[in-house]
């Protein structure tokens, strides 16, 4: 069993190896002829499509704290065909918050929700020892508990809380289920490294296909992983991105991301090419 698991990571390898040498590089949308567009942002012009996202607990004029730091939406910004979520350290404090780590989380609850399809982001990662970026899904029935992650999964297509290890260039995809207290469940999908892109300079694509079997996890096209846990989700849920300082109120300390964040360590922002959703023709 062992040599079969090696054998086809290596041929995982190959092929990543293979598709970087196209013309076109790495395919994008894995199984793109079934599939029909239903939403994007491509991030045109230069200003957040207010219409498509809103603030995660954050569109408030005053610091909403969020872990080690804090957040607030008007930090948020669209430039060059870009979304940036920008990772900055304030000595005098932002938005009646005080000193410390400041950045932004985006959802479209309320303005868009689907069940089922291929949902997919290209960005850059943001460099930093002690925080980490994340594309997920979310939906109120996550917090009920009783009928697994039917009714509803916080779905992470990725995070990446890597940047203080050795092999950095990783990412991790998660399914959390039956809320966020006592009852609450959760499963590693899988950690894919990327071989031949930098994930903190480079563009890649990280996708999830959710269908009534599971949810199967791509990076630039390739199948990471797949997991049925809890039983699939079939209820609309709600897309997310965000940068994470781990710590808490609003001061930064160890956490899965590594050692605390210090207010003189190399960071950059968040940036995301676009965000697409596909549902099944």
């Amino acid at each position: 069993m062992k040599l079969w698991s090696l054998l086809k990571a290596c041929a995982a390898v190959a092929l990543s190896w293979l598709l970087a040498l196209l013309p076109g590089g790495f395919p994008r949308v894995p199984h793109e002829k079934k599939l029909v567009l239903t939403w994007a942002d491509e991030f045109d012009g230069n200003t957040l499509d207010k219409g498509k996202w809103h603030g995660h607990y954050c569109d408030g004029e005053t610091a909403a704290v969020r872990r080690g730091g804090c957040w607030n939406t008007s930090l948020a910004r669209v430039e060059n065909g870009r979304l940036v979520l920008p990772v900055l350290y304030s000595e005098e404090g932002l938005f009646g918050g005080g000193a410390g780590w400041y950045t932004c989380a985006l959802d479209t609850s309320g303005l868009f929700e689907q069940a089922f399809g291929y949902f997919e982001v290209r960005c850059i990662l943001p460099k930093g020892a002690g925080l980490w970026a994340a594309f997920w899904m979310l939906c109120p029935g996550m917090s009920s508990v009783g009928n697994g992650g039917e009714d509803g999964a916080e779905i992470d297509v990725f995070e990446s809380p890597f940047y203080s290890q050795k092999q950095k260039r990783r990412v991790s995809s998660n399914l959390h289920i039956d809320g966020y207290g006592e009852d609450h469940k959760s499963k590693k999908v899988t950690e894919p490294y990327l071989f031949f892109n930098d994930p903190y300079e480079d563009y890649n694509t990280y996708g999830v296909e959710w269908n009534e079997k599971g949810y199967t996890f791509y990076v630039n096209g390739i199948k990471t992983g797949f997991s049925d846990f809890g039983g699939a989700s079939r209820v609309p849920e709600f897309l997310l991105l965000s940068v994470e300082i781990g710590g808490e109120n609003g001061k930064a300390s160890e956490s899965w991301a590594g050692p605390a964040l210090a207010p003189d360590a190399e960071v950059s922002d968040f940036i995301v090419d676009y965000v697409r959703v596909y549902q099944y023709k």
